[in-house]
């Protein structure tokens, strides 16, 4: 393991802590105002194909975004993580009652099964937007996040695939900011960290 790695997870075991120890209303009260900043942004205002994860207990809760995601008229995606090629594909979710069909991961996260044909983002389109989560952030774009480069990979093959890559936006709870996070060359730097 390099220096970097270590460093890497000794910053992860702090975050997991530092989230631990939030409140579910202090988690509920900077989600929302992270919402009505994300909406008010023009990367949102413009953008029609967004991706989106769905939140889990301790992270920024997305569900007030989807609902205005699916008001506006826009389209969304939704991640599937494949844990045996520790790859993600963002596929099509179809309104906030389609949530309730998908399977339950052993993160307790919901996602398109294996077997659900499902539109792919970069199969039919790409994506303008890409909501990013973390468990750190800089406020110059750099992202800790759970280890296993699901979205650091994604984003380069978005680059490649679609010529260039989509708007990047990480919602982060005040406590996730730091000031720097130990980096490789792979590592995606995101366009935008917003905080309450």
């Amino acid at each position: 393991m390099s220096s970097v790695q270590a460093a890497k997870r000794i910053l992860r075991k702090e975050m997991k802590n530092r989230l631990l120890a939030m409140s579910k209303e202090q988690i509920l009260i900077e989600s929302e105002q992270l919402t009505q900043k994300l909406l008010a942004t023009a990367a949102y205002k413009e953008s029609k194909r967004i991706a989106v994860y769905l939140s889990m207990s301790e992270e920024v809760q997305t569900h007030g975004i989807l609902k205005n995601i699916f008001s506006a008229g826009k389209v969304c995606f939704i991640p599937r993580y494949e844990t045996i090629t520790n790859s993600m594909e963002m596929l099509r979710l179809h309104s906030m009652e389609d949530i309730q069909t998908l399977e339950v991961t052993k993160w307790e996260v919901r996602q398109p099964a294996e077997n659900d044909e499902r539109e792919n983002a970069l199969e039919s389109g790409g994506l303008d937007l890409v909501i990013v989560p973390g468990l750190a952030f800089t406020l110059s774009g750099q992202r800790l996040g759970r280890g296993k480069g699901y979205y650091d990979t994604f984003l380069q093959r978005c680059s490649t695939m679609m010529g260039k890559a989509p708007h990047t936006i990480a919602l982060s709870f005040t406590d996730q900011i730091v000031d720097s996070i130990p980096a490789e060359g792979h590592d995606y730097i995101i366009d935008s960290v917003l905080t309450p």
